[in-house]
């Protein structure tokens, strides 16, 4: 939008956090932006630049002048204000002397100070209209504290209804600057502030009622202190939201938590969850590989972000509702991304040190192993808190049906018989308790929920919802227990009502947020996706085929931890299959077992060097019949498993086959994706090593299980019976020759 030599507008945005400011000043840009183009004309007198620039200031001038007259008004800037017109009427006359002038010369040099000066002029004026809705807020605030100060009925009438007013002004006046900010989570902020104070109004009339009419009740006491608590709060958070920008406004935002964020805080608030840290060390590692390398500060820039995703992902794996499953798999690529961080930083300080050249290719390769491990767990929390936010709705359910089962506490008090009063307060205790576990619950899927949301205005609502089921949850019980102290109170069970109404807000709100980031996380493939690859030769994984690599004595001793792993796993399938080879000659799970530990065996020598796999081609090549065979081993398995009596052994079995497809599918995956030079082919074939190993482990619990199965009750292991007969209507079975038989 900037002409040559004249700053960029994404500079004066910086300063802007209003869009009524910005529409402002843009057409003033682009007049400014046409001068500065044509500049040339200028310098020959050009008739068209001279009018332009005249115009340009008369438009300045006619600014300024509402410029001083807002100035007159408000006595706050007054002196702020005259001095940045004058300096905006001074710019704009050197506009127009620059284009009437014989050279052009100076065109940048005004231009720039005139954008100075407006920007400056529209900065007080919004100034003027924050401190307008500073005194509105201020003005409820000084309400409130009338409110909890009052000490008979008359008096909190009047003061009540004087603060309806107060909060009418200040609705109106967040609503437009909401609509107004330019950020978006400062507008999420808006509006979660705006909706606990419209929320709480009710909740405020309502306890403070109780609280007159109970004076003694401690329970009565701190359902109102807790509104007036919360609604202080939203209001800090206005407060601090639309004086960022504003001069002097650092010092207010040392006093505003748990509400609001301090300065350092809403800087790094995409840093605190634990997407926005995973994104943020991909950012890193994707700049380690542009560089060539990281120098000492990104080196500790790795590391503290590292911590940080770390303590995220504590939320995850510390949650006792997170699947072992799900932790297990989260704590494992934790430690699979440190471990590649490690290598990276040890490859980087190498470079730093030595210059040597032949790091670069490890370089790469730490950086893409670091790229995955970070995409796999980010995967990997958002499939945790899907699984966590299913359990939301039914969750909310629960939790509303008790809240209205402890409203009818007070009216079964007050029906019963005095004898019935301590079986009515066990009941209450033990509704209470339920009611904290299922908002434990909520709150922890709200805490989750807020980690994977990919846009800020997810991320403060999930913040909010967790906050406000945190403070207001209680209260439910506590007004429960007011109106069960009190059974005969119309004010305590009004009070009670109000609270459960509240409460079915911020379930609803919780639900709403969990169908929304389960919308948004939710994988539509474009095709339909089978499970099990083509045979290699007829239809290939890649539409180019790879050029055939040899590993080299390096990288073989890379990766020839993983190859040794996956030749243990090879001779224990041997042994357990060994047990059982001489039983059945025609036994098919054997069979394909002992096919399977064959062909990882094949890849274990291949990370050495050795063996009838040669090239990496080779070894990709033996990676899909691997995946294949366990797919048709799945098959036979799931097959078996249905002869299987219901009971421990087979939901161990079941636990463990249900894990091969999604093993088989990373496995194909893995193969499937193309690579462009030789450590990104170096790096796939780490994957492909690891992701058989994986798949080699599974299949090997699921073998051993099978035969534990058959021992215990007797059963009929799988054979591989050759197709030599299929129905005739005249013949029972037609034989046919041995050629023609079918492996399964």
């Amino acid at each position: 939008m900037a002409a040559a030599g004249l700053p960029d507008f994404d500079v004066y945005l910086t300063q802007i956090k209003t869009h009524s400011v910005e529409r402002t000043l843009l057409p003033l840009v682009k007049q400014i932006s046409s001068l500065v183009a044509t500049r040339g004309e200028a310098a020959a007198g050009g008739a068209a630049v001279q009018r332009v620039g005249a115009a340009v200031a008369c438009a300045v001038e006619r600014f300024v002048a509402v410029g001083e007259t807002i100035a007159d008004d408000n006595p706050d800037v007054r002196h702020s204000m005259v001095l940045a017109c004058k300096e905006a009427r001074a710019a704009g006359r050197a506009i127009e002397r620059v284009c009437t002038g014989s050279d052009g010369s100076g065109m940048v040099t005004a231009a720039r100070g005139l954008l100075a000066a407006v920007t400056r002029v529209l900065l007080l004026a919004d100034m003027v209209v924050v401190r307008q809705l500073l005194l509105a807020k201020d003005k409820v605030a000084r309400s409130l504290d009338r409110l909890e100060s009052v000490s008979n009925f008359a008096e909190f009438v009047r003061a009540f209804t004087e603060f309806g007013g107060s909060m009418v002004e200040l609705a109106r006046l967040t609503a437009e600057r909401r609509a107004d900010l330019r950020d978006e989570r400062r507008r999420a902020q808006v509006a979660a502030a705006r909706n606990v104070l419209e929320r709480s109004t009710l909740m405020l009339l309502t306890s403070s009622k109780t609280c007159l009419r109970h004076p003694g009740s401690a329970s009565a006491r701190e359902n109102r202190d807790t509104v007036f608590c919360q609604m202080r709060r939203a209001m800090d958070l206005i407060h601090y939201v639309v004086r960022d920008g504003l001069p002097g406004h650092e010092e207010q935002s040392q006093e505003l938590q748990p509400f609001s964020d301090s300065q350092e805080q809403a800087a790094q608030w995409e840093a605190g969850t634990a997407l926005g840290a995973l994104r943020g060390l991909s950012t890193q590692v994707r700049a380690a590989r542009a560089r060539g390398g990281a120098d000492g500060a990104r080196r500790r820039a790795l590391a503290s972000t590292l911590r940080a995703l770390v303590e995220r992902t504590h939320d995850f794996t510390d949650s006792a509702y997170t699947s072992h499953e799900h932790r297990q798999r989260i704590l494992a690529l934790a430690e699979r991304i440190a471990y590649e961080l490690e290598r990276l930083v040890s490859v980087a300080v190498s470079l730093e040190e030595q210059g040597v050249s032949g790091t670069l290719a490890a370089l790469e390769s730490a950086c893409a192993g670091a790229t995955s491990a970070a995409a796999e767990l980010e995967r990997a929390l958002v499939a945790a808190a899907r699984d966590q936010a299913r359990d939301l709705a039914p969750l909310a359910e629960q939790a509303r049906k008790l809240a209205s089962d402890l409203a009818h506490i007070g009216n079964l008090r007050r029906k019963l018989a005095s004898s019935c009063g301590e079986r009515e307060s066990e009941r209450l205790h033990n509704i209470a308790s339920q009611l904290h576990e299922q908002l434990d619950h909520i709150i922890e899927v709200c805490k989750l929920l807020r980690h994977i949301a990919m846009s800020e205005t997810l991320q403060v609502s999930a913040k909010f919802a967790e906050i406000n089921l945190r403070i207001y949850g209680p209260q439910v019980v506590t007004a429960a227990r007011t109106l069960a102290a009190h059974p005969g109170s119309a004010a305590a069970r009004e009070n009670l009502d109000v609270f459960v109404d509240m409460w079915a807000w911020l379930l609803a709100d919780a639900a709403r947020l969990a169908r929304e980031l389960l919308d948004l996380t939710d994988e539509r493939p474009d095709k339909q996706q089978y499970s099990s690859l083509p045979r290699p030769g007829k239809h290939g994984t890649t539409s180019k085929p790879l050029k055939a690599v040899r590993l080299d004595s390096d990288e073989q001793a890379k990766i020839a931890k993983s190859g040794l792993e996956m030749k243990m796993m090879s001779s224990e399938m041997d042994a357990e299959t060994e047990k059982w080879q001489g039983a059945d000659e025609n036994n098919d799970i054997v069979k394909r077992a002992k096919n399977m530990s064959s062909m990882a065996f094949a890849m274990y020598q291949f990370t050495k060097g050795e063996g009838r796999l040669n090239t990496t081609q080779d070894l990709f090549t033996q990676a899909e019949y691997f995946a294949e065979e366990a797919n048709r081993l799945y098959k036979i398995v799931r097959q078996f498993s249905y002869q299987v009596p219901a009971g421990t052994a087979k939901k161990e079995l079941l636990e463990h086959l249900d894990k091969v497809p999604t093993y088989v599918q990373q496995l194909q995956f893995t193969v499937k994706e193309p690579t462009v030079g030789r450590a990104a082919t170096f790096s796939k074939v780490d994957n492909v090593i690891q992701e058989t190993k994986h798949l080699m482990n599974v299949i090997s619990k699921v073998v051993t299980t099978c035969f534990d199965c058959a021992n215990k009750y007797s059963l009929c292991m799988p054979e591989r019976v050759p197709m030599y007969w299929k129905p005739n209507l005249r013949k029972a079975s037609t034989f046919k020759s041995e050629n023609s038989v079918l492996n399964g």
